[in-house]
């Protein structure tokens, strides 16, 4: 990676003199659970850590418990860069890098459900539970025809809304679902994927400096095989890497 660090640069990217990064706790798969608020452990902590440490500078850690409240940190300057999932709503005020991490979403279903794929799901008087304002449910709001959305504050309240109202389905990672199918015996997680959630690297509008630098760290990462080595190290089963950009 051959971009030098600039005080034009620092300006946009640390202009505090700290890289303030922005972490969403509600990701399990990227927080490690019951990590502590400002001090996160994870790929997504480790890959700020890198990304200041590449910048010389320390890295200060902002942490949320919602993609939504992350993606308006990072929209209103709150925080310099945000590791979440890229969506072409928040894009509109955020700009991205490419993927690091692509993870795979698909539906946790009733046991005795007669839904047996994806396609089934979006059918007039279906109810899918999802955490609000996740990347899945901004997919989820723009493709769904029939089916009705029903939001919760958080991943893990999204499968508690499943449970107690006794949902059709619930929307989310493919692992998180896998795991919370193991307290419902008969419950079904459906083969497949409706769509990949991009893992990225996030900045303010206008910070073309910052954005160039962001990106190009990211591919950095996945082509030296950080990112990799990330998933290794901290047991993170069923995603994958993101191919070059």
């Amino acid at each position: 990676m051959d971009h030098p660090v600039t005080p034009a640069l620092g300006a946009e990217l640390f202009p505090s003199g700290r890289l303030r990064a922005g972490i969403n706790h509600s990701n399990f798969l990227l927080v490690r659970p019951g990590s502590p608020h400002g001090a996160p452990q994870g790929i997504a902590p480790d890959l700020a850590l890198e990304l200041a440490r590449r910048l010389g500078v320390p890295v200060e850690y902002a942490s949320f418990d919602g993609a939504g409240k992350l993606a308006d940190a990072v929209a209103s300057a709150a925080v310099d860069v945000g590791l979440l999932a890229s969506e072409a709503e928040r894009a509109n005020v955020i700009e991205f890098s490419s993927a690091y991490l692509e993870l795979p979403v698909t539906y946790l279903v009733q046991a005795g459900s007669p839904i047996r794929s994806i396609a089934d799901v979006d059918a007039k008087g279906m109810r899918i539970a999802v955490s609000a304002r996740s990347a899945y449910d901004l997919y989820l709001t723009r493709t769904l025809k029939h089916a009705k959305l029903v939001r919760a504050a958080g991943i893990p309240a999204s499968y508690a809304l499943f449970a107690a109202q006794q949902l059709d389905a619930v929307a989310g990672l493919k692992p998180g679902l896998l795991a919370e199918a193991q307290k419902h015996p008969g419950a079904r997680v459906l083969d497949g994927q409706f769509t990949a959630v991009q893992q990225s690297i996030g900045v303010p509008k206008g910070r073309a400096a910052a954005a160039a630098y962001v990106r190009d760290f990211v591919e950095d990462v996945k082509r030296s095989g950080l990112v990799a080595r990330l998933v290794e190290r901290h047991r993170v089963s069923g995603v994958n890497v993101a191919p070059p950009a």
